[in-house]
């Protein structure tokens, strides 16, 4: 989600997958980042709404079968989101896929990466982009893929078994995707989903000063109260310490507040919390301080780049990075979830409020472009959504999951890891997320056993909502 790079990922993990991309190895070995990069291609409609427009676009997909109970073991259609697509990750996903004999395949999101339908991104060409068009992207998709399976088996009108996996705004696709074409899957798992649209999403900032605990709290308030004191006095010799001397203020106390964020939302709460309560303790210089922890942790091992906060650069149409004008796109017409500070006690600047994001949209997109978060949760239903078959999970430190669904109800359950670097998707990547974590590895979560008691629940419900979708048949077959 949408990430904390929570203005560009929150929610998304690119950070890691671009870096698996340059890197990692291609195959399907234990020790593999990915299960497949192999890059295979479909035809996707632009205008899922539109009887008229029958413009088509290349959409990229991908398809791991080494665990597949051929020819009639269950589909699991990994959702990827609000980034690149660079292939299938060998997360814990891979795990749950050899469980059950299940293929896996993953379509690249509209827009994203190698499937854009325009190579310019002009507020224009964007209109197509939205949940809706992209969850009837997936529909299509499943459609073609069951098909092209059927061919390749040489059978007709056969129906696999399917299962939906996301994390982030993608768990709230595979949720939404349940919602509206139930009869196109067994199930989901909408792993850190976010599908309540939030205006004034406040619970966010809250959750990372709780996360944070009162020593670290106090120590990233001083030192944001720090900041804009110096931003008044010299605001340029501040933003170079921190290696952003072009940034316009605003955008640069962003950029402190997502540093801060991403470390609770990933897994790695001391990368800020020891080196800055250590700083306040011993009387060094909190700033100096914070500066490393930035330079060093959010933009070199994070790889996030400064740049993404530069709203300039977020308004060119042929960026080399389209990912973060992609996903404010998306949050500035659909989703909102505008981090903005609380009135009172709030570890990121007050100046982060709702109109610093609306003037972001407006400068970025133009006029006219605007969030209809009360049509977007009347749509979907938010947290009180009327579907069926879906889990839900979430990390306790993720500030993303007060846009989840965090309450269980009938047919769907819903689950919090508590630990101390339980964070976003941690059912599925493990934690801390940075190194990758193969195969989700659990070990070095402070609490391996919350972890892999919500995985057995995961696992739980496949098996059980696989086996009531479409029985074996005589020949063995599902």
């Amino acid at each position: 989600m949408m990430g904390s790079r929570a203005r560009l990922v929150s929610l998304l993990f690119a950070f890691l997958l671009a870096r698996l991309a340059k890197a990692g190895p291609p195959a399907a070995a234990a020790g593999s980042w990915y299960l497949t990069q192999d890059e295979r291609w479909m035809k996707q409609r632009l205008d899922h709404f539109s009887p008229t427009d029958h413009r088509r676009f290349k959409q990229r997909y991908f398809e791991f079968l080494d665990y597949h109970r051929a020819p009639g073991g269950p589909i699991f259609l990994r959702i990827c989101g609000e980034s690149a697509c660079g292939g299938i990750p060998n997360d814990y996903l891979a795990v749950l896929a050899k469980k059950f004999g299940a293929a896996v395949v993953t379509p690249e999101h509209r827009y994203y990466g190698k499937s854009s339908p325009f190579k310019r991104l002009t507020t224009g060409n964007l209109r197509f982009l939205s949940s809706k068009q992209a969850l009837f992207d997936l529909a299509v998709f499943r459609q073609y893929y069951q098909e092209s399976l059927n061919a390749r088996y040489n059978r007709t009108g056969f129906d696999n078994p399917w299962f939906v996996i996301g994390v982030s705004y993608s768990g709230a696709l595979s949720a939404w995707f349940r919602l509206k074409f139930p009869h196109l899957t067994c199930g989901s798992l909408a792993s850190s989903g976010v599908v309540r649209a939030v205006y004034n999403y406040t619970d966010f900032d809250k959750q990372v000063g709780e996360s944070a605990g009162p020593e670290c709290k106090a120590a990233l308030q001083e030192t944001t109260r720090l900041v804009e004191q110096q931003l008044l006095s010299d605001s340029r010799s501040v933003k170079t310490l921190f290696g952003a001397p072009t940034l316009k203020n605003d955008d640069f106390l962003y950029l402190l507040a997502d540093a801060a964020a991403e470390a609770f939302q990933y897994g790695h709460p001391d990368a800020v919390c020891t080196p800055l309560v250590n700083a306040k303790k011993n009387g060094k210089n909190l700033v100096d301080t914070f500066a490393q922890i930035v330079k060093v942790f959010y933009v070199k091992e994070m790889e996030t780049p400064v740049s993404s906060y530069d709203q300039e650069y977020l308004k060119k149409t042929t960026p080399d990075d389209s990912s973060s004008r992609l996903w404010w796109f998306q949050v500035c017409s659909e989703v909102a979830y505008f981090q903005v500070a609380p009135k009172t006690d709030s570890v990121r600047s007050a100046r982060i409020n709702t109109k610093y994001h609306l003037d972001l949209c407006r400068n970025v997109f133009g006029e006219g472009v605007y969030p209809d978060v009360s049509m977007t949760n009347l749509y979907y239903g938010g947290t009180r959504i009327a579907a069926s078959k879906i889990v839900f999970t979430n990390g306790s430190q993720d500030p993303w999951r007060h846009a989840s669904k965090q309450k269980s109800s009938k047919d769907m359950p819903s689950y919090l890891m508590k630990c101390s670097n339980c964070g976003h998707g941690t059912d599925l990547r493990g934690c801390p997320q940075s190194p990758f974590r193969i195969q989700g590895d659990s070990s070095n979560c402070s609490s391996p056993a919350a972890v892999n008691t919500v995985r057995k629940q995961i696992a739980k419900y496949i098996d059980l909502w696989l086996s009531q979708c479409q029985k074996p048949s005589a020949s063995g077959e599902w």
